[in-house]
């Protein structure tokens, strides 16, 4: 990703953001946590994409080339974190899972970013321990680096429901289902079958948020039934794909 913008101080608050709407790709020399209080947000580095509904946040380490996509009428919260406070010891985005407390954290301390009293650091000090015994969640779509790797993602970015076996889709791009098998784990971390579920996931919420019915996605993701989809989703994200998200 090209360096575009560097703000040197990530600011903590809360900004609105259209269907479709970004930021461009920028650094911070701080830390940021990165909450969608509405909508779906999608975070992404030259490393992949990392998505995350009103459920979770994503913790992007200071001096991270990053760009932020909002998927529905997102409510974007940001908290910034000296570069010296690492609560969760991370080098590298993460999704964590943020419960009500934590929400409910992270909106107050958004809310008023320019309140400099005992109360609102006392706030923080809370937030930060919530952060710390939040869970952090496999929610990446990292992007290949080799060219057999790239030709099959994108041919299912092109359409997540084509359900084509990898040694289909290698026929197609001229390589064996046992060299991309292996450069799925060596490249992106993770098996062909992980990746592919990782990937319906990133479109399911991005149709969710544009109020698609659940049947529909399930379709347009690849899943075999609404039910199937329900149970996939369910796992992943703790809650089922019909439930509506919270008020702002």
């Amino acid at each position: 990703m090209t360096e575009i913008r560097h703000v040197p101080i990530a600011p903590t608050r809360t900004q609105w953001l259209t269907p479709g709407g970004a930021i461009d790709a920028h650094r911070h020399d701080d830390h940021q946590i990165v909450y969608a209080g509405s909508g779906v947000l999608a975070v992404t580095t030259s490393a992949g994409t990392w998505i995350a509904p009103s459920t979770r946040a994503i913790w992007v380490p200071a001096g991270t080339m990053h760009a932020h996509q909002a998927h529905g009428k997102l409510a974007l919260h940001l908290v910034g974190l000296p570069a010296t406070d690492n609560p969760l010891g991370l080098d590298e985005p993460t999704v964590l899972t943020v419960g009500p407390l934590l929400r409910e954290l992270i909106l107050a301390y958004t809310h008023n970013p320019h309140d400099d009293s005992p109360e609102r650091a006392r706030l923080r000090a809370v937030l930060l321990d919530q952060l710390r015994a939040s869970t952090q969640q496999p929610l990446h779509l990292p992007t290949p680096s080799t060219p057999q790797l790239r030709a099959v993602c994108e041919i299912l970015h092109a359409n997540p429901a084509d359900d084509r076996t990898l040694a289909a889709l290698g026929r197609q791009i001229g390589a064996s289902d046992r060299t991309l098998s292996r450069l799925f784990k060596a490249d992106l971390g993770m098996s062909f079958p992980q990746w592919r579920t990782q990937l319906r996931l990133y479109y399911a919420l991005v149709l969710l948020a544009e109020n698609t019915p659940v049947t529909t996605v399930a379709h347009l993701c690849g899943w075999s039934s609404a039910s199937a989809f329900i149970d996939v989703f369910r796992r992943t994200f703790g809650h089922t794909p019909g439930l509506r998200q919270p008020r702002q």
